[in-house]
């Protein structure tokens, strides 16, 4: 809930505000979360929904002069990875995010504050998060900068073979995402 969310995050940017200097982003879909968080020194909203789960979302990052991350994902956190499909993964997510973009332009946020984040891992299968990686300079097109969050996903432990029990250093844990920092390495050098 809104409150749960609030009691959680609200004490710990307050306690990071008081002793950093470096932005500070809420991770939320919520608007009222994310104009709290704001309000107590985070800078960023990072929102999975690419703000438009919540209607004032676009309006709260606007007001607050807040740099705002629009990640795409295909479908909800239940149901994202049930059977995701896409014809062209980079066009289709190209042109969601440029639609966001768009409307967070129409809401007056300014084009230095929009990132873009093409959901590496949230609704799309492998071959749709390597078409990504791949094809991240059509992305770049949209010229906006873009986040690519890849740190330790399932994608890299298939194609690093460590999703392999028998490719499994000896003492990592058994879910292996320890095993994927050389993969988090390589992807995050694309």
């Amino acid at each position: 809930s809104e409150a749960e969310e609030l009691e959680r995050v609200l004490p710990v940017i307050r306690a990071l505000a008081a002793e950093l200097t470096i932005p500070l982003s809420i991770d939320t879909t919520k608007a009222g979360v994310a104009e709290a968080a704001l309000a107590a020194g985070a800078t960023w909203v990072n929102d999975v929904s690419a703000c438009s789960v919540d209607g004032r979302m676009l309006s709260v990052v606007a007001e607050h002069g807040a740099r705002v991350v629009l990640m795409h994902s295909q479908g909800g956190p239940q149901e994202m990875q049930t059977s995701p499909t896409y014809e062209n993964p980079t066009e289709e997510v190209g042109h969601f995010l440029r639609s966001r973009a768009a409307a967070c332009l129409e809401a007056g946020v300014g084009p230095d504050q929009i990132l873009i984040d093409p959901g590496i891992g949230f609704g799309k299968r492998l071959e749709h998060n390597l078409a990504l990686m791949r094809e991240l300079p059509t992305l770049r097109s949209l010229g906006l900068p873009v986040l690519v969050g890849v740190s330790r996903k399932s994608f890299i432990g298939h194609v690093t073979g460590s999703e392999d029990p028998a490719l499994w250093r000896e003492g990592a844990p058994d879910d292996e995402p320890s095993g994927r920092m050389g993969g988090t390495a390589a992807a995050l050098s694309a």
